[in-house]
């Protein structure tokens, strides 16, 4: 199974994101078309939809940016929606840089996923300390469903001049301090759910588990 970029320790202007590779699925009509009447709702009235992760650490509320960012949140409305979240991990910690989760179940078994989406990076919304963006391999279009919070500034995942970027699409409005503990937690290697054998780094020691994901405005 090929293997998606995802931030490593060597935090350059090389880092990427990995994640494992999936196979898509498709998502109902009823899903999408809710999530993008939320959307459309959001840019008319000018007000911002948010979603509420309660995780084994606390409670974070994300402030979804549907107006620089309709497709994205879009798509993550549709995850939350189906219910994507409830019970994956933030598999990926990396401290004084982001903490990443969105596909990975307890067994640390990549769940399965809808088609990916194009890439927003260029929407004006950048990656600073508590702001959401979209993880993905080295294709721009490739996101699906992992994210990840920046825990400071990481101005070089920004859209530059050869650097297609990685999409912001909300912000972090409660819950920074749940954020800042994640970020604290010790971590280590665990094998992969998916490859027999494949060891995947910076990953929790106590699992760090969405036990729900909803909307709440």
């Amino acid at each position: 199974m090929p293997l998606f970029s995802i931030p490593s320790s060597k935090i350059s202007s090389a880092v990427s994101f990995r994640m494992l590779a999936v196979t898509a699925c498709a998502i109902t009509a009823m899903t999408v078309m809710t999530s993008c009447d939320a959307v459309a709702q959001a840019t008319t009235e000018g007000k911002l939809p948010e979603v509420e992760l309660d995780t084994t650490a606390g409670k974070i509320i994300i402030e979804l940016d549907a107006v620089k960012a309709p497709k994205t949140v879009a798509n993550f409305l549709a995850y939350v929606k189906n219910g994507h979240y409830n019970g994956t991990i933030f598999h990926r910690v990396i401290p004084n840089f982001m903490i990443q989760g969105g596909g990975l179940d307890g067994n640390m078994k990549e769940k399965k996923t809808k088609p990916p989406i194009v890439n927003e990076g260029g929407n004006g919304l950048v990656n600073k300390k508590y702001s959401v963006a979209m993880a993905r391999t080295n294709d721009p279009n490739s996101a699906t469903s992992q994210f990840f919070i920046n825990t400071k500034d990481n101005a070089f995942l920004n859209r530059s001049a050869g650097n297609a970027g990685y999409a912001v699409f909300g912000r972090i409005v409660k819950g920074l301090g749940v954020v800042d503990a994640i970020s604290g937690t010790k971590t280590s290697s665990k094998e992969s759910g998916d490859i027999p054998g494949m060891r995947m780094q910076d990953v929790p020691v106590t699992a760090i588990t969405i036990k729900t994901a909803k909307v709440i405005k």
